[in-house]
């Protein structure tokens, strides 16, 4: 019989089935899947499982295929699949190896979930603590993949055999002792719906305190910075701070708000994340205890789906040193990140909060991932995870967004 008239194997393997694992090593260059798979085409095998991965250059293909039956021309269609494959691979200076075996991949452990390192860098020591952290919680790594290359980098692991909420406690302990950032999500189909997320605005979506700005144009800034660090660290009740605060603008002209506007400063990357979660279709906003004459502009100039903060009171052209409506403070941040989930029509499991002071604290805890954003020691402690670069866009890879996939995106949308 020939190789072309081999009958095909089983479709679906079971776990007795002979299956062999062959594995491409070498140069990369277009042609190299395709010439594979075209060679063990005349052997009528079915395709269990493949993987293939470039780094930097070298290509690492892997095809779990169906083992032919027992009987070819020379009465060994394995032994002659073999020599083949050798030969193919050989002929392109490549290296081929082959491993019989039974059945597909081992069934994975319970419990799945996405592991994201930000490393600035990420060292071969810190890397080893991780994988071995994992394997303490009896966690099995699946697979792991690079996200982005700069300003961090960013890797993904894969992991299952372990239930997330004690993983993610194995591994903030890790981040902290490595200096590294580190996520911990359960996997599922929720991580790609479409989401809602919430940012703190001062030192968050901006580098600035909005209130500090106004206090440098009436004259207090220091006495301002002095109780807005205190409130920050969770050290003064943040209502009684607020207008301790906002006491000591009284009599500015309602003209230094176009002032205090020109004078924010984005956070880097605050315009990639907002614009990209915009093309994937989530939903963005902002929740502030600062006031509501900069969250408006900031609404406006960059899109953002819901803002909510403090109003300044204006009286005749003056501030009056009050404000009004309902404070926006810790417990109110989490209010309006349960309204806003809800106007979205977003389950609260798959809305992100991002924020770095004691303030937000609620709202973290409260979403299905909270992210301290250079926070405070009490609110990285606290939070789900912590981002300690000062690029905003890297929250995007906790998604599992790729920076290859941002500028993509980038680039379509300005060719377009």
């Amino acid at each position: 019989m020939s190789a072309s008239q081999i009958p095909p194997a089983t479709a679906v393997p079971g776990d007795d089935t002979p299956t062999l694992l062959i594995k491409i090593f070498g140069k990369d260059r277009p042609g190299i899947t395709a010439g594979l798979f075209d060679t063990l085409a005349a052997y009528s095998l079915d395709v269990v499982d493949i993987e293939q991965v470039v780094t930097r250059g070298r290509i690492t293909l892997c095809a779990l295929v169906t083992a032919p039956p027992p009987t070819g021309r020379h009465g060994s269609a394995e032994g002659e699949l073999r020599a083949t494959v050798h030969s193919w691979a050989e002929s392109l200076h490549l290296q081929a190896e082959i491993i019989s075996g039974r059945g597909d991949n081992r069934p994975r452990g319970t419990g799945r979930s996405i592991v994201t390192v930000l490393g600035h860098p990420l060292t071969a020591e810190s890397t080893a603590a991780i994988a071995a952290a994992i394997t303490g919680t009896g966690g099995n790594i699946d697979r792991i993949f690079r996200l982005a290359k700069y300003p961090v980098t960013a890797v993904e692991f894969a992991v299952s055999g372990a239930e997330t909420s004690p993983l993610r406690t194995a591994l903030a302990t890790q981040a902290a002792l490595l200096g590294v950032d580190i996520a911990v999500v359960a996997a599922g189909l929720h991580r790609r719906a479409q989401r809602l997320v919430v940012m703190d605005v001062d030192s968050t979506l901006i580098q600035d305190e909005v209130i500090e700005l106004f206090a440098a144009h009436a004259g207090c800034e220091d006495q301002v910075a002095e109780v807005t660090a205190a409130a920050m660290r969770g050290e003064l009740d943040f209502e009684q701070s607020l207008h301790a605060r906002v006491e000591l603008l009284a009599g500015l002209d309602e003209s230094v708000v176009d002032k205090v506007r020109s004078e924010v400063r984005l956070t880097p990357g605050a315009r990639t994340l907002i614009r990209t979660l915009k093309r994937l279709g989530y939903q963005v906003g902002v929740v502030s205890g600062g006031f509501t004459q900069v969250t408006d502009d900031l609404q406006e100039r960059l899109g953002l789906d819901f803002a909510s903060a403090n109003t300044l009171e204006v009286v005749d052209g003056k501030l009056t040193g009050r404000v009004t409506g309902e404070i926006v403070d810790r417990a109110g941040k989490a209010r309006l990140l349960r309204r806003f989930a809800a106007e979205a029509g977003v389950p609260l499991a798959q809305t992100v909060a991002i924020g770095d002071g004691a303030n937000d604290l609620d709202m973290l805890n409260a979403a299905g991932l909270g992210v301290a954003f250079n926070a405070k020691p009490v609110v990285r402690e606290a939070a789900h995870t912590a981002v300690n670069v000062p690029f905003l866009d890297t929250v995007l890879y906790l998604l599992g967004i790729t920076r290859e996939e941002v500028e993509a995106a980038d680039t379509q949308a300005d060719e377009g």
